[in-house]
């Protein structure tokens, strides 16, 4: 099985891992990493690490963070260079690519692939709404829309 770990900046963490719950239970093999404003980046990565030694017995671990560049993805970019060879991380993380992972898990053992398929339905959820023009919408109206 391959672990995750969701991480990001206040409580997206905690925010994400609460929408997964919502849509697929308790989760497994999963360990949620705040980043509190008042803590440090050393504090940040000893959380990190201590989560990776959490899910040790997984097959690899996915790191999910909020943001490219920012201090969870950067603490996690460098836990995965200084050794740990079993470590994917996505930055920009949202539900639909948490969701997508830890669903998908099951069937795809291999982390690279997990990772960019995880990756490519979060991209394929996110969108902009555009209503068409002169339509309006009823409180009991059904909402269509294409994928």
């Amino acid at each position: 099985m391959i672990g995750i770990i969701v991480t990001g900046h206040g409580t997206f963490a905690t925010g994400l891992t609460s929408g997964l719950k919502l849509l697929a239970g308790e989760p497994s093999d999963y360990e949620s990493v705040d980043f509190d404003p008042e803590e440090s980046l050393e504090v940040l990565t000893e959380n990190l690490t201590h989560s990776l030694e959490r899910l040790e017995s997984c097959e690899g671990i996915l790191i999910l963070a909020d943001l490219t560049g920012g201090s969870p993805y950067n603490a996690a970019v460098r836990l995965k260079l200084g050794g740990r060879n079993k470590i994917e991380i996505i930055g920009g993380a949202n539900l639909p690519i948490l969701l997508d992972a830890y669903m998908s898990r099951n069937s795809i053992s291999d982390l690279v692939s997990l990772a960019r398929a995880s990756l490519e339905a979060g991209k394929a959820q996110t969108i902009c709404f555009e209503a068409p023009a002169n339509e309006t919408c009823e409180e009991d109206d059904e909402i269509e829309y294409d994928e």
